[in-house]
């Protein structure tokens, strides 16, 4: 008798789980999984909202607004189009600025990177590298503004202020002569007429055995030199035979009494001044004052001679370099600017120095090579990327130095000195109130700065590839 099998019910000797169908692919774990993804992007979303907002405020939307602003006129109201940026490239003041921002981005960075580089090299044989560090460091700590102020008294054309005319002076005075009267004058009708070359020359003819005495005016007594002494003495000596002599002093005297044309008791001789005797156009003689403004020429042949003052005794005296002159004001900002920024460039390639692998030096000097061959075949190379990254870094900044050109820079040089974002400052905000012209100088420095940005990045991803 064979049991029946009930509907539904499994065969014989099969299992009755084995008879539940699969679950179908594709359930409720993916979708587990992409709920937790789109769970993430949402929070990351919400943690990259405040800069995201943040970036277009400050960076995305003014960008935007330049670029539009630079294609209205002065007021806003009035399309221009391309005009702005042709008057841009006709204005002598702008063409200026771009020759000087020119000059800042071949030569500031490729300096900067030139002295870190050195000087991260050999801090690495000093004993107090840390200390170095910190001291050529410690200038990144002060602002442009303050940096600003303290080198245009370092630059000052008068060297009782600015520090470097006043080694300049001091230099030229330990090795060249610094006579000093440029005040000096004679007195007109007297014994001294002034030539159209800037000498004074006697007016009457002398012969050895003669005195010659030549009064000047117009030496204040504080810029009398301290080893002036009285020149009476002086003028009281006779000439001895076949000598020519006498002094020169200053015919002035202090409350009055003194009588012009004559050594009087309290005048004081000019000491230093160079006299000269001629005979004919011919210089036959030349004898330096002393203290009490006495000279003498001895040994003279026989004749008459005139005895002249030669216009270098009444010459300005040297004060030094106009550091803030037209010429050397783009320069001079330069300076300063290393002076700011060579840390940050010693600091960068020290650290990427620090990297470097030793051992390949170290293989290097037991093959021989000196330091210069490893500086120049290995160091270099090795450090290619760094330094790299420290140029294109001060290229992109240097686009942008504004303030030590607008303090260092005096007014009436200012133009001399122009670079791209004074001259957007000044046309936008500084008189010139024009922001359609403004706009477009920035937007020309803003495409001037873009490729050394994407080359920077570029370089970046690389290095992290």
């Amino acid at each position: 008798m064979s049991a029946t099998s009930l509907p539904g019910a499994a065969p014989p000797g099969t299992d009755s789980a084995s008879t539940v169908p699969p679950r179908k692919a594709g359930g409720t774990e993916p979708r587990r999984r992409r709920r937790a993804a789109r769970r993430r992007r949402l929070i990351a979303l919400v943690f990259l909202l405040p800069a995201l907002l943040l970036l277009g405020a400050l960076v995305a939307y003014p960008i935007l607004f330049t670029v539009g602003r630079s294609f209205f006129d002065a007021s806003g109201a009035r399309f221009v189009g391309a005009e702005n940026y042709a008057e841009m490239f006709r204005d002598p003041a702008t063409l200026k600025a771009i020759r000087n921002s020119t000059i800042w981005v071949v030569v500031a960075p490729a300096l900067l990177t030139g002295l870190g580089l050195v000087l991260a090299v050999l801090t690495e044989k000093i004993r107090w590298a840390t200390a170095f560090k910190l001291l050529m460091f410690m200038p990144m700590a002060i602002s442009f503004l303050a940096a600003g102020i303290i080198f245009r008294v370092v630059y000052e054309h008068d060297p009782q202020r600015g520090v470097l005319n006043a080694v300049a002076v001091g230099v030229h005075d330990a090795f060249g002569e610094s006579t000093g009267y440029p005040t000096a004058r004679a007195r007109d009708g007297q014994v001294l007429y002034k030539r159209g070359d800037g000498s004074y020359v006697t007016s009457r003819k002398a012969s050895p055995g003669d005195t010659v005495n030549l009064p000047l005016v117009g030496v204040p007594p504080k810029d009398l030199p301290k080893e002036a002494k009285r020149a009476r003495e002086a003028a009281a000596e006779t000439a001895g035979k076949g000598e020519l002599r006498g002094v020169v002093y200053v015919d002035f005297t202090l409350g009055g009494g003194g009588k012009p044309g004559r050594v009087d008791p309290t005048e004081r001789g000019l000491p230093r001044m160079v006299v000269e005797a001629v005979g004919g156009e011919q210089v036959v003689g030349r004898a330096t004052t002393a203290a009490d403004g006495s000279y003498r020429f001895t040994g003279l042949p026989a004749g008459e001679y005139s005895v002249r003052l030669p216009a270098k005794n009444f010459a300005e005296p040297y004060e030094g370099v106009s550091w803030l002159g037209p010429a050397l004001v783009t320069p001079a900002i330069i300076g300063a600017y290393l002076w700011i920024w060579t840390g940050f460039a010693m600091v960068l390639i020290g650290a990427g120095l620090s990297a470097m692998p030793r051992d390949v030096l170290e293989a290097a000097r037991m093959d021989g090579a000196n330091e210069w061959q490893i500086f120049r075949k290995i160091t270099v190379p090795l450090l290619a990327p760094v330094l790299g990254v420290v140029f294109v870094t001060l290229v992109i900044n240097v686009m942008k130095v504004f303030d030590l050109v607008y303090i260092i820079a005096p007014g009436p040089v200012q133009e001399d000195a122009n670079v791209l974002a004074m001259q957007m400052w000044l046309v936008s905000f500084g008189g010139g109130n024009n922001q359609g012209l403004g706009s477009a100088l920035g937007v020309l420095l803003l495409l001037l700065v873009v490729p050394a940005m994407v080359f920077n990045i570029r370089r970046f991803r690389r290095s992290q590839s």
